[in-house]
């Protein structure tokens, strides 16, 4: 069979290769349409060579049909139409026994961390193929998985019938997002800086803007009547985008952050000024890998601060976890944040503030990893 591996140093080779039968616990599939996306690209442009081995076919967003069955697997017959959820997890860790599987300590990225789609049999476990519809077009299929992502970052928005949304980026991903919110009821806006792709979304019929040549902020106060966007979702991965981002939403607005952020280092306080102060309903639905725990104090905090400004009364920040004496750590550089912490009162923090404290949080974690 014919496979396409990455070599190393932005070489791409196919080849011939012998076919090997799936194994016990898996199923073969015999992959009509494999689809590119930014993260193949980085893996191409050596972006992860420090964590692929390689040769490495790649390659994950695929579409197909069965062509062999493992010892073991039940419910699938040949020709059935198939396409892949490509995360392995090993669901013994603690992120997997918590329920966050996509991040599990020990995950299987196929495509990345074991072989992808770029080949015309691929064996994958049975646990990670998912049954496509009978009759949908496998050239359609092969968008599923980018379709999903989509479908989960609006889901996770909590967008509604109504909103308006703006999507910083359209690219691939921030057309899907696009795509998925109007489908939900939402008024978009798409802002996105290059011309060609600016057409062919004006082509689908959504508002577009360049960001680039107009006053994106002046736009967006115009389409909202003065309001702001209800959800914003940063979809570019450009430094700019993730500081303008809040600064596009109304009062107690979602701001969601699709893309890592690639280049210049992006601190929380930093993000748009002046939007926290106005804002305190912030909801950080996905920032740079921190993990649920994190998050759900990120919240809290910001629930403290936003009850305080409307007047009402609240619990002492002492009180929430973020706060709260910690277990002595394993090595005294996994918490560097002690001392900091014994020193704070809630009078002392602005939102900004403790947001700062948020990404000090992030980056004690990091220190603790390295260690």
């Amino acid at each position: 069979m014919k496979s396409a591996a990455y070599l190393g140093q932005g070489r791409v080779e196919t080849s011939s290769v012998a076919v090997a039968p799936p194994g016990a616990g898996e199923l073969q599939i015999a992959v009509a349409y494999c689809g590119l996306c930014g993260t193949d690209l980085h893996l191409v442009h050596g972006d992860l060579d420090a964590r692929v081995s390689r040769p490495l076919v790649f390659g994950h967003e695929v579409s197909g049909t069965v062509a062999g069955i493992g010892a073991d697997v039940t419910g699938w017959s040949v020709g059935d139409p198939v396409t892949v959820m490509p995360l392995a997890w090993d669901g013994t860790c603690d992120a997997c026994r918590a329920g966050h599987q996509h991040i599990c300590r020990n995950l299987d990225f196929l495509g990345i961390d074991s072989p992808g789609g770029l080949q015309e049999r691929w064996n994958v476990p049975a646990t990670v193929a998912v049954r496509l519809p009978a009759g949908l077009d496998l050239r359609t299929a092969a968008l599923v998985e980018p379709v999903a992502v989509a479908v989960h970052d609006v889901r996770r928005s909590g967008l509604q019938v109504g909103d308006r949304a703006v999507v910083l980026g359209g690219g691939p991903i921030g057309v899907l997002i696009a795509c998925v919110a109007r489908q939900a009821g939402a008024d978009v806006l798409i802002a996105e800086i290059d011309e060609s792709r600016r057409d062919r979304i004006a082509g689908l019929g959504f508002t577009v803007s360049d960001p680039a040549g107009t006053d994106l902020g002046a736009e967006v106060e115009r389409w909202t009547g003065g309001v702001g966007a209800d959800v914003v979702f940063e979809v570019s991965g450009a430094a700019a985008a993730v500081r303008s981002a809040t600064g596009l939403a109304r009062v107690r607005n979602v701001t969601m952050a699709v893309r890592e952020w690639e280049g210049e280092v992006v601190f929380l306080h930093e993000v748009a000024p002046g939007a926290a102060d106005r804002s305190y309903g912030i909801q950080v639905a996905r920032l740079a890998g921190l993990p649920e725990r994190v998050l759900s104090r990120a919240r809290q905090v910001l629930g403290v601060l936003e009850s305080r400004a409307s007047g009402q009364t609240s619990p002492m920040l002492d009180d929430l976890p973020l706060f709260a004496a910690a277990p002595p750590p394993k090595k005294p550089e996994i918490n560097p944040l002690n001392a900091m912490l014994d020193q704070v009162r809630p009078d002392d923090l602005s939102p900004r503030e403790a947001l700062e404290l948020i990404y000090e949080l992030k980056k004690a974690r990091d220190a603790g990893r390295r260690s």
